[in-house]
C-alpha cells in the first residue's frame, strides 16, 4: 500500500518531473496531431496523442520521479475554454489523471506519485487592465473549482497550483481547491507555488515576504518556487522561507536564466549544474522536502537529480 504522500515528503525528499512541454515538442507534432487540429493544443494530447504523454510520463518515472505532473497545466475551464472544451473541464482532468496513474502503475519498485497541475489562467485579477483584468473572481475560481475537480476524481494525490504570477489569482484557485476536495469528499493536500523573476518579485511586484504571507494560513500543506529562473536566481528566496520554519517548501527551478537564442528561448544549464546547486539547497535549508525540474529541463536532469538524493542521509 502505498504511503500517503504528504507522509512520504516528511519522511524524505521527493523528486518531481521535468518539463512536459519541451518533451512534447521534441516529438515534432503535427496539426493532425492536435485534438480537433488545434494547433498548439498540447493539453488536448490526452485525447489524440495519449500514448506521447504517457510515454513522457514513464520516461520521468524511469529517470527516478516519485511525482509526475499531470498534463494539465491549462487544463482550467477559461483555458480550455480557448479550445472548445470549457464545458468538459471536469472529465478532462479526470482522464488526465488516470492517464498518468496508469504511467504509475507500471513501475512496483516504490510509491509513485500522481500531482494535478493547476497552471494560471492567463488573467490577472489583480490587474486593472482592460484585457487580462476583465474575468471576475468567481470566474476564476469557478475555473479552477472545475479542474480540481476532475483532478481529484481522477485519483491524484495532492494538486499542485503552479508558475502563479498574481497572488490574488494562487488564493482563489486555494480556495477553489478546498471546495473541490469538500464537493468530491477526498482530502488531498494542497501546493501553492509561485513564480518570481530574478530580482524575486511575482509579475506584479509581490515580493517573497509578501506571496508566502498572504497564503501561507490558508491550509496549504505545501509552499513552493517554479519556473522563470533557474536556481542560482532562487537562492534568497528559498533562503528567506527557509528561515520561516512552518511550511515544507517545494523547489522546481528551470535549466538556469532563459537565453534567446532565434527568438526561442533556451536553457542551457547541464544536469550535472543543476543537481550541484539543488544539492546545496537541501543540505543547507532542511525545509525543502520536493525538489523538480520546470522549463529545460528533461529525463536526464531528473536522472541526475535521483542520483544526488540518493546520495544523501535523509531524515
Amino acid at each position: 500500500m502505498t504511503k500517503p504522500f504528504k507522509e512520504a515528503f516528511y519522511k524524505q525528499i521527493l523528486l518531481f518531473d521535468g518539463a512536459m512541454g519541451t518533451e512534447i515538442q521534441k516529438l515534432s507534432p503535427k496539426l493532425e496531431d492536435f485534438a480537433d487540429k488545434r494547433d498548439g493544443f498540447n493539453d488536448g494530447l490526452i485525447l489524440s496523442r495519449p500514448e506521447w504523454i504517457k510515454q513522457i510520463h514513464v520516461n520521468y518515472l524511469k529517470a527516478g520521479a516519485d511525482c509526475i505532473e499531470t498534463n494539465t497545466f491549462g487544463s482550467n475551464k477559461l483555458k480550455l475554454g480557448e479550445y472548445g472544451y470549457g464545458d468538459k473541464t471536469v472529465e478532462f482532468n479526470k482522464k488526465a489523471a488516470e492517464l498518468a496513474r496508469e504511467a504509475c502503475n507500471l513501475f512496483m519498485d516504490k510509491p509513485r506519485y500522481v500531482i494535478g497541475s493547476m497552471g494560471p489562467t492567463g488573467y490577472l485579477p489583480s490587474s486593472d487592465d482592460p484585457d487580462l483584468g476583465q474575468k471576475s473572481l468567481d470566474e476564476i475560481k469557478e475555473a479552477f473549482v472545475l479542474q480540481a475537480e476532475g483532478l481529484i476524481l481522477g485519483g491524484v494525490d495532492a494538486l499542485l497550483i503552479e508558475t502563479s504570477q498574481d497572488i490574488l489569482e494562487v488564493k482563489l484557485a486555494i480556495d477553489a481547491s478546498h471546495d473541490a476536495i469538500r464537493k468530491v469528499g477526498r482530502g488531498i493536500p494542497i501546493i501553492a507555488n509561485v513564480t518570481l523573476d530574478q530580482y524575486g518579485k511575482m509579475l506584479l511586484g509581490t515580493n517573497i515576504q509578501s506571496a508566502y504571507t498572504t497564503v501561507c494560513d490558508m491550509s496549504i500543506d505545501v509552499f513552493g518556487l517554479n519556473c522563470s529562473t533557474g536556481p542560482v536566481e532562487m537562492t534568497p528566496s528559498v533562503r528567506w522561507l527557509s528561515e520561516q520554519d512552518e511550511l515544507p517548501i517545494l523547489v522546481m527551478p528551470n535549466a538556469g536564466m532563459p537565453q534567446n537564442e532565434d527568438g526561442k528561448a533556451v536553457y542551457k544549464m547541464t544536469a550535472e549544474e543543476i543537481a550541484e546547486k539543488l544539492e546545496d539547497f537541501v543540505q543547507s535549508y532542511k525545509n525543502i522536502r520536493i525538489i523538480g525540474g520546470c522549463c529545460g529541463t528533461n529525463p536526464s536532469h531528473i536522472a541526475e537529480l535521483r542520483k544526488m538524493l540518493d546520495r544523501q542521509k535523509q531524515p
